[in-house]
């Protein structure tokens, strides 16, 4: 392959990457979209960075218990992990409110641990949709 093929092959290569990550990130500033990603693993333990590195994300625990999130408020910042910790006689699930907190939706859980990473600065209410009474509020700063 010439060294004028080799340049136009990763100029190419370079525009791609450019334009799909535009495309994943979005060009606005409209905070309506989805701001948080989910999962099932339980999250990690948090722990305090060295003093010349980066902060690690912080992990928050919220128990789901005696019918209750507790603490039902809780803040956290960009790019931190909450986790629901389930232990309670009945099931129960947490759900995103509007449509900032459209991405919060686990399944229902009887006992067990569901974590959500907040990637994206907001207040994100949340409700139990069997238990419409069991309501929370997750603020990232």
């Amino acid at each position: 392959m010439s060294i004028r093929r080799q340049s136009s092959s990763r100029a190419l290569l370079l525009v791609a990457v450019v334009a799909g990550a535009l495309a994943a990130g979005g060009c606005s500033s409209d905070h309506s979209n989805t701001a948080a990603t989910g999962t099932s693993a339980p999250a990690a333990t948090s722990s305090a960075a060295a003093s010349t590195g980066p902060v690690a994300p912080a992990a928050v625990t919220i128990e789901v218990k005696d019918m209750a999130f507790s603490p039902a408020d809780v803040t956290v910042k960009a790019g931190d992990t909450v986790t629901w910790k389930f232990e309670d006689k009945a099931p129960h699930a947490v759900q995103g409110i509007g449509d900032v907190a459209l991405g919060i939706n686990s399944p229902i859980i009887h006992k067990g641990e569901w974590s959500h990473t907040f990637t994206t600065a907001g207040t994100y209410r949340y409700l139990c949709p069997l238990h419409p009474d069991m309501k929370g509020t997750v603020t990232v700063q």
